[in-house]
């Protein structure tokens, strides 16, 4: 549940960010997005592993 927190984290990181940058024309905030958007990919696919591994360990 900890990958869960960390998503919505980051998501919350994201939105403020995109706010900056697609409204306001930051384009600093443009890279934290870009860098906090792969944060969010790589935790993904860590759930996903996690998930596909409980189940596989279950049966």
């Amino acid at each position: 549940m900890e990958q869960i927190a960390k998503l919505k984290e980051l998501i919350a990181s994201a939105e403020a960010d995109a706010d900056k940058f697609f409204s306001k024309g930051n384009n600093a905030a443009g890279t934290r997005l870009r860098n906090t958007m792969q944060a969010l990919k790589v935790t993904a696919q860590e759930v996903r592993t996690t998930v596909t591994d409980k189940k596989h360990a279950s049966k």
